[in-house]
């Protein structure tokens, strides 16, 4: 299996009315532990050199080498195909290239095969990206229904408020957005990408004063979080 890791801030979005930040870049970054990964049934030498690969191909996400993260990926699932991590591996490299049609071909077969939620954000922002908001509610439903962790839960919660915000419901993607439960002690990193979005929205909306509590309540709690600092300065 492949672990989230998210990066420090979201996508910052557009200020002019245009797209509402999704779970951006850091919510695709992903560890792999190729020792996990199933290559049974092949000779030990093809899996030893296909583990190799595979770390490689991870690797060269990390380091936004998509290109060679894509050719590696291919390389694997042309001697191994069906292989969940190198389907959800590929979604992800997609979905970091803009290429958002296939990764959702990838994720989607990912979670047929391992029956996991974990990457529904990532796939609900890629339908979003291609106005299929039919197929981005159904997957907010279903990774409500399941409700994971916390911090999935979260980036569900953004893409969703980001989806409404698009077609121009932005008070209800605010509500979306407030109704998600505050923390009980320090925030921690999904909350301060859900803020940063509700302070984008309440900007967007017209309500500077809450957009202007809220980025001070955000640079009170993360000082260095995204563009938080600029943002304010703005609003003063």
């Amino acid at each position: 299996m492949i672990e989230r890791v998210y990066d420090d801030a979201p996508d910052a979005g557009r200020r002019d009315g245009g797209r509402t930040p999704g779970p951006g870049r850091g919510s695709s970054r992903r560890e792999i532990d190729v020792a996990d990964v199933d290559f049974s049934g092949l000779p030990p030498t093809t899996a030893t050199k296909l583990r190799r690969r595979l770390a490689e191909s991870a690797a060269a996400f990390e380091a936004e080498r998509f290109s060679e993260a894509e050719r590696l990926l291919a390389s694997i699932d042309r001697l191994a195909p069906g292989i969940a991590e190198v389907h959800e591996l590929k979604g992800l490299v997609y979905y970091r290239l803009g290429r958002w049609a296939r990764a959702i071909t990838e994720l989607e077969r990912f979670s047929a095969m391992t029956g996991s939620v974990e990457q529904h954000p990532v796939w609900a922002d890629c339908c979003r990206a291609l106005g299929r908001w039919t197929e981005a509610e159904e997957l907010w439903q279903e990774l409500g229904d399941t409700s994971p962790s916390p911090e999935l839960v979260e980036e569900g919660r953004i893409v969703q408020a980001g989806g409404l915000a698009d077609r121009g419901r932005v008070n209800d993607a605010i509500r979306l957005l407030e109704k998600a439960p505050r923390p009980n002690r320090a925030p921690a990193l999904h909350h301060l990408r859900r803020w940063y979005v509700l302070a984008d929205l309440y900007e967007r909306s017209g309500d500077v004063a809450r957009a202007r509590r809220l980025f001070t309540e955000l640079l009170a709690a993360e000082p260095r979080f995204a563009d938080v600092a600029e943002r304010l300065a703005a609003l003063s």
